[in-house]
């Protein structure tokens, strides 16, 4: 959390109020230095979708607006503000497509007002929690049959479960998921949201704070068990970011060995699709090591 301790700084300056998460086709404008030249610029469009979305640089899924004004690089972190000249979020990545134009997102005030509630709360911010799980949807009949569903039961069948997440001890795979922490939870995986409005049912999750508990309903070889998990971050076994440090290595008899990471793997393994890479994992350490390069002259 940043701040100017000069209070010269602050005078005559009027703080921007944060307005409601806006609704389907309300008005928004996009205040940045985007590229292109160098005052300030003023994009406007609407409100297209509300949804939960893919952060990229966050890599999670917390709820999204999906805006039709133009965001382009430098826009990241300009206000988006409704016809009040209230803000309703922070424009923050777009979609570039060759079937695709002025697809922008902007992260909403819930998400920002978590931000800050969380910092206020524990006095650093400790992130968003998350279930860590992978599921199924439910909308095939024989399906929710194979699985021992009656007819009124619904919900979202576990694939596959985190295992550094906490509930990796309760939860097992094929568990059918019924509801959370008191909300139905439906067949594709979705929950009530607003004027009857339905979005995916991660986004109870991600109105938790870490430490919360909340109460899961499962099928489990059709009996019907509830448990009382304790929400916490994703700790990944594959770094997202690297904090802005050089990547660590190691060198033995001409292998190089480096941790694993997201921005690695992209670089290098996405790069090169027929790429065949030797992980070796280290359990004691909850990381994962990778050959990034052989020294030949170490080995003959």
């Amino acid at each position: 959390m940043l701040t100017v301790s000069d209070d010269e700084f602050w005078e005559g300056v009027s703080p921007v109020e944060f307005g409601d998460l806006p609704a389907l086709q309300d008005a928004v404008t996009v205040v940045g230095y985007p590229i292109g030249g160098d005052t300030i610029s003023v994009t406007s469009g609407v409100v297209s979708r509300i949804e939960i979305l893919s952060y990229v640089h966050g890599s999670t899924e917390l709820l999204g607006l999906q805006i039709d004004a133009a965001i382009n690089s430098g826009n990241s972190g300009g206000p988006a503000f409704n016809d009040k000249g209230n803000c309703v979020g922070i424009a923050f990545q777009s979609l570039k497509h060759e079937d695709a134009e002025n697809i922008g997102y902007v992260i909403p005030t819930p998400v920002i007002m978590h931000f800050i509630q969380d910092y206020e709360k524990n006095g650093a911010y400790t992130g968003f929690p998350i279930l860590g799980v992978e599921w199924q949807k439910m909308e095939n009949p024989d399906l929710r049959l194979a699985m021992g569903m009656k007819s009124d039961q619904k919900g979202v069948r576990i694939r596959r479960i985190e295992p550094t997440a906490p509930e990796s001890h309760l939860l097992k795979p094929s568990d059918v998921i019924l509801s959370f922490d008191g909300v139905k939870v439906a067949n594709d995986g979705t929950v009530p949201f607003r004027h009857g409005e339905r979005i995916g049912f991660s986004y109870l999750v991600s109105q938790k704070y870490t430490g919360d508990t909340a109460l899961v309903k499962v099928l489990r070889d059709s009996k019907i068990l509830e448990f009382d998990i304790k929400l916490a971050t994703h700790k990944r076994l594959i770094p997202a970011h690297t904090s802005a440090k050089p990547p660590s290595y190691y060198i033995i008899a001409g292998f190089v060995f480096t941790a694993v990471t997201v921005p690695y793997l992209r670089s290098e393994v996405c790069s090169h699709p027929s790429l065949s890479v030797l992980c070796v994992s280290f359990l004691e350490l909850v990381n994962i090591a990778i050959v990034c390069n052989l020294l030949t002259n170490s080995l003959f």
